[in-house]
């Protein structure tokens, strides 16, 4: 570790306030194309549990639902400092580990899948229009949880990354590269983190 990575490392340990718990970070299928992508993510995860976090969730959108299988196959390759579980669109039991991959068609599309299964429940008599509440929403998403911080590098967008549960989420953008972030990008996320006031839609 460098002098100006371990001075952010002690700045972090320092800082009043909790690092988050849930660290999410958006992985496009083009950065997994890039040499190294894979090597920067068993770093990154030993990164996130060395600086607080308990939990993990690494999303990736896929424009060719073809693509799922290869990708699935790298993922289970990942080493993990704890138990890592993938997760493809035709998916339907959950896994209760601390590190979850998701491998889907996008935000929409989940949301979209969500909503029409609840359809299918009133129209079949079994739920009441009226008691749909947000609860139904998220017991039919991959990842029902919200993270408390969503990491995106590369550019300013969420690629169509966890509409739903992110809406209360912090996000913070960097133009590093995922193949490039290193350390300091990640305790850089961090320490911003540890620096706002978190409202939650107030």
């Amino acid at each position: 570790m460098g002098v100006y990575d371990r001075y952010l490392a002690l700045r972090h340990r320092r800082h009043e306030a909790d690092p988050p718990e849930h660290v999410a970070v958006v992985i496009t299928e083009r950065d997994l194309l890039e040499q190294g992508a894979y090597d920067t993510l068993e770093e990154f995860f030993g990164w996130a549990f060395e600086y607080g976090a308990e939990r993990v969730t690494v999303s990736v959108s896929v424009l060719d639902e073809a693509v799922v299988p290869t990708l699935e196959r790298e993922f289970a390759e990942v080493e993990s400092p704890r138990t890592l579980a993938v997760r493809g669109p035709e998916d339907t039991e959950r896994a209760d580990a601390p590190v979850q991959v998701s491998i889907g068609l996008g935000g929409k599309h989940e949301f979209a899948e969500a909503v029409r299964s609840i359809a299918a429940e009133v129209a079949a008599g079994e739920l009441a229009p009226e008691d749909v509440d947000e609860d139904h929403v998220e017991q039919r998403l991959v990842f029902p949880d919200e993270p408390d911080l969503v990491l995106k590098t590369g550019a300013e967008r969420l690629s169509d990354f966890m509409i739903w549960q992110s809406v209360y989420s912090e996000l913070y953008f960097t133009d590093v590269n995922w193949r490039d972030f290193r350390k300091r990008d990640y305790l850089r996320a961090v320490l911003d983190y540890q620096n706002r006031q978190r409202r939650f839609g107030r």
